[in-house]
């Protein structure tokens, strides 16, 4: 075991109460996972912590953490519980025994765990996944402990798994070395990526997949490093077959000077993250699957025309294979949001906006509202600019910025107009529920979005025009 060190971790005040009383039962507290490697890395704290502790059994274990705050056992043979209600914490804190893991079944969840509290600080680690994972602080003290070389690893941008022999039993894990080694731009050890590339990741449940691919959309600067080991790996013809095309599929070099169509993929993805910004959740990952998906019409489309490379229609032709893939990660709605949708939309115009800018003398108000009905400006906006800058050579996104400003100057960034009236309206001019009413509707919004009618007081009167026209 390499030498102990110290490291500075602030702690809420519920969780170094919650170590001290782990201590005073008889056992030894090490925080564990995530929140010591970004620690170690200088990184602020998520505020997610995990406990490890060793000498206290199951019985005196949970008796110590009651008193804590409240408890709910979890995970095979209950070798983890989550204390929530802790001072200082708005998440629950997983506190876990040291555990034994052995592989009994194929996929992610045929692996028998059970707890053991005697088990060795380096034996206990050896069943996490990479080094930088399977340090353990003393919140206590600050002693860091450190089995398996993580400091060093850090230390030298390496990913590398803890134990060879039993790394493999887990699949997941290969894709949360795409992950990690995108999130925190490490390289990963060779025999590490050859046990990552042999992995039957296809035996994994969709959720899992999604989960690990979230993190690497989300949480990385530059998403390309981890979408790349995909490939070189071989595990995309598993998790995103629909990618796999895209590598080899050529471009016009006087548009596209980077190369294929794989390679203009993996630069918009690194322009798309630095577009996250002020967005929610579920808007930022629109964003990030619009740009992943944006290209995935050009290899079902691209032809030789009069000696240039054209791929007349992707956009269009890009929508299937875009729901392919949304349905492989079983992505529907996300916190009532539409987010297939969403992007199925933001793929299927990712060119509107350099379109209306070539055309901008004739382009009408309600080309731009009609366009905001389809997806949201602002979302198009960045997943256009990350189009035009994911290339290399001198390409400026002079359309997008006028298309955001035009789009802004009619209050449509987030949504079209709201309708200036309702069904009741023209129910109440004397029209009965039916399909005429949604016909009178269009009709009055259309000209809505046209500029023509602009207050309540108008679209009442064009409706009364309509109902006594019997439109």
């Amino acid at each position: 075991m390499t030498a102990a060190v110290r490291l500075e971790l602030p702690l809420p005040r519920g969780l170094a109460e919650l170590l001290a009383g782990l201590r005073a039962a008889g056992g030894r507290p090490f925080i564990v996972g995530g929140s010591v490697r970004d620690a170690a890395l200088g990184r602020p704290s998520s505020g997610d912590f995990d406990v490890e502790i060793y000498g206290l059994g199951p019985e005196p274990l949970r008796a110590a953490l009651e008193a804590a705050g409240r408890v709910d056992a979890v995970g095979q043979a209950f070798s983890v519980y989550k204390v929530s209600g802790l001072d200082g914490l708005d998440r629950a804190v997983d506190v876990s025994l040291p555990r034994r893991d052995s592989k009994v079944a194929a996929g992610h969840r045929g692996i028998a765990v059970v707890g053991d509290p005697e088990l060795s600080v380096a034996e206990a680690a050896r069943r996490r996944d990479f080094t930088l994972n399977a340090m353990l602080l003393d919140g206590l003290s600050g002693e860091l402990l450190d089995p398996w070389g993580g400091l060093d690893d850090l230390a030298q941008r390496r990913l590398r798994a803890v134990d060879p022999a039993s790394f493999g039993e887990d699949p997941l894990r290969a894709l949360r070395a795409v992950q990690l080694a995108a999130r925190f731009e490490l390289v990963v050890d060779p025999a590490t990526a050859a046990l990552c590339a042999s992995m039957p990741v296809a035996e994994l449940p969709a959720e899992r997949i999604w989960g690990e691919i979230e993190k690497l959309l989300l949480e990385s600067n530059r998403p390309s490093v981890g979408l790349r080991l995909l490939m070189d790996w071989g595990l995309a013809a598993a998790v995103a077959p629909e990618l796999v095309p895209l590598v080899g599929t050529p471009q016009d070099p006087e548009w596209h000077p980077e190369g294929d169509v794989w390679t203009h993929t993996l630069l918009t993805a690194d322009q798309a993250a630095g577009l996250r910004e002020g967005l929610d959740r579920p808007r930022a990952l629109a964003v990030m699957l619009g740009a992943l998906c944006h290209d995935l019409g050009k290899p079902g489309t691209t032809a030789i025309e009069d000696g240039r490379i054209r791929s007349r229609g992707h956009e269009e032709a890009g929508v299937p294979p875009t729901l392919a893939l949304l349905d492989r990660w079983n992505l529907h709605t996300l916190l009532g949001y539409d987010l297939r949708g969403q992007v199925v939309a933001l793929v299927a115009n990712h060119l509107k906006p350099g379109q209306l800018y070539a055309d901008r003398s004739r382009v009408s108000d309600g080309a731009l509202r009609r366009l905001a009905r389809r997806c949201e400006a602002e979302l198009l906006y960045r997943v256009a600019r990350a189009d035009c800058l994911g290339r290399t050579g001198d390409f400026r996104p002079v359309a997008m910025e006028w298309f955001l400003e035009r789009a802004r100057e009619l209050e449509v960034t987030e949504r079209p107009p709201a309708p200036l009236i309702r069904g009741r309206d023209v129910v109440a001019l004397g029209v009965a529920p039916g399909p005429r009413v949604g016909r009178i509707l269009d009709a009055v919004y259309e000209r809505q979005l046209d500029g023509e009618i602009a207050s309540r007081e108008q679209a009442l009167q064009a409706a009364r025009s309509l109902v006594g026209a019997g439109g």
